[in-house]
């Protein structure tokens, strides 16, 4: 498979800039929003300094799955994907845009991160080491590194504009959103996970947590962003998945282990990395789409 450049930025001819995040770029598109995600990586809250081959596509192509395979059980922004059906100004862009342009309804965001986790990894793992729990959840005594917990758990986190977000209990949650939304984005978010992770078990894939974005629009709780993709998720190949270890992954944990060893102090600007770094990660990300959907971007 022929490695494309890496797309970084866009800048789109007649249409106004929204946002420019980490790793999407949001233009305005009459009331609704265009979300491209380009093939930039963040780690620690900074953007790097390479990007990686496909990423964006990857991210674009699990993300419509997963709200086409979720869409009995949530509601959700998207109005479509056709770059040839969001107008003349994106459709004479298509080469640039097809395959990770999304055209969605601008909902009010809330601002919470909705993190479920089935097993025990990353923040979770290091807070339940230091207090046998995880945003004020009480866990089983004796869990190692990469252990399944006994039911999936609801562990939000703050959404940071700029810095480290935050774990959070559920209680600090519904000072910041209301106690019966706190209550409404665990039930949903939770059973989200349950079903994606019966499927992505299917697949030969563990899904070992992630985070789901839930916002308003016209009074209505719908999912928005990025669902279920190796940027919001761990993936772990099932067939090598072992408690007590850190797993082989299909997501940027092996970009975040690079990182730790490289020297790098986790402050902003984020370094280059190199270039087996990024075609691995390339890789990674591809597998991940492949197992997921059966498919490869184009």
């Amino acid at each position: 498979m022929q490695v494309p450049q890496a797309v970084l930025e866009t800048n789109l001819e007649g249409l106004e800039l929204f946002n420019r995040g980490k790793v999407r770029d949001i233009y305005c598109l009459g009331p609704d929003l265009l979300i491209v995600a380009t093939d930039r990586i963040s780690a620690y809250d900074s953007v790097l300094g390479s990007g990686i081959p496909w990423k964006g596509k990857v991210l674009t192509k699990l993300t419509l799955f997963w709200l086409d395979f979720l869409k009995g059980t949530a509601p959700n922004h998207l109005i479509t994907a056709d770059v040839g059906g969001m107008g003349a100004e994106v459709a004479a862009q298509r080469d640039l845009l097809q395959g990770r342009s999304m055209l969605v309804r601008k909902a009010e965001v809330l601002p919470i991160e909705c993190v479920v986790r089935g097993y025990l990894a990353g923040s979770g793992w290091r807070e339940y080491t230091e207090s046998g729990s995880v945003c004020g959840i009480k866990l089983p005594a004796g869990l190692r590194q990469a252990s399944k917990l006994p039911e999936p758990i609801f562990t939000p986190a703050t959404k940071a504009a700029s810095g480290h977000d935050e774990n959070i209990t559920a209680e600090r949650a519904a000072e910041i959103v209301g106690q019966g939304p706190v209550t409404e984005l665990r039930e949903r978010s939770v059973a989200i996970y349950r079903k994606a992770s019966g499927y992505a078990g299917s697949r030969g894939i563990i899904i070992s947590d992630t985070k789901f974005e839930w916002g308003l629009c016209d009074g209505e709780l719908i999912l928005v962003d990025e669902v279920l993709t190796p940027d919001s998720s761990r993936f772990w190949p099932a067939d090598t998945y072992k408690a007590g270890t850190s797993p082989f992954s299909y997501d940027k944990q092996y970009v975040r282990d690079w990182l730790d060893e490289s020297g790098w102090d986790h402050r902003p600007p984020g370094p280059a990395l190199p270039e087996e770094v990024v075609l691995k990660t390339s890789e990674r990300y591809l597998e991940a789409c492949r197992r997921l959907t059966g498919e490869l971007p184009r």
